[in-house]
């Protein structure tokens, strides 16, 4: 983090808006372009927060986020049905090759009663991938698509969806197979970079072949 950044963050915890201000005002153009541009660099990599990378793929997916702690992380209005729809987001970032995007996400601390209500909900899943902080895709589909999949790995943890209280399924993940939802009859690819093929080296060889195919589809 560069010192005025770092400089402008402890301002803004500690000091009045007003000095805030006039520290920032005092900055050059091209400083402030810096300032941000690092800022935006080190919370779209945050291992802590996804929050910004959670942000993007709302906005672009024209869902507006939901500030509920418990709940779904957006909503819109579908105009065909007149009702409120309901997304979870399920962002990926990656910094190293050697861990790859795979399509995938994951529900944590899982519970069979919040699968029942997910499958009644059926809201939209939208699974999106970035490198280093950049977005390359995001996939859309309906949360049905993931059924077999996420039953079975509740049906592992908890025989018969019975469990206890304070039990939980720490991760059911997913990615896209065949198997969790890349055959679903309703999945969407939202967004695809432009120059996707030169973050290659961060996908894995199912991503890359599908994003090639959808290339060759396009012409």
């Amino acid at each position: 983090m560069n010192e005025t950044l770092k400089k402008a963050v402890i301002l803004y915890a500690t000091e009045d808006l007003k000095k805030v201000m006039e520290f920032l005002g005092s900055l050059s153009k091209p400083t402030l372009i810096s300032t941000l541009l690092d800022l935006l660099t080190v919370y779209f990599n945050d291992k802590n927060s996804s929050k910004l990378r959670e942000l993007t793929t709302l906005w672009l997916c024209g869902f507006e986020p939901s500030f509920e702690k418990l709940g779904y992380n957006g909503y819109r209005m579908n105009f065909a049905t007149g009702k409120i729809e309901h997304c979870e987001v399920k962002p990926q970032n990656t910094e190293n090759p050697k861990k790859k995007l795979n399509g995938g996400g994951s529900f944590n601390d899982y519970t069979p009663e919040r699968f029942g209500q997910d499958l009644k909900e059926n809201p939209t899943v939208l699974c999106s991938g970035f490198a280093n902080g950049k977005l390359i895709y995001i996939f859309e589909f309906k949360f049905e698509c993931l059924k077999d999949r996420l039953q079975s790995l509740l049906n592992k943890r908890f025989p018969n969806l019975k469990r206890s209280s304070g039990e939980y399924l720490r991760s059911a993940s997913f990615s896209f197979k065949d198997k969790d939802y890349k055959e679903c009859s309703n999945l969407r690819l939202v967004y695809l970079r432009e120059n996707w093929e030169e973050f290659g080296e961060y996908l894995s060889k199912e991503l890359i072949n599908y994003f090639k195919r959808q290339k060759n589809e396009k012409h």
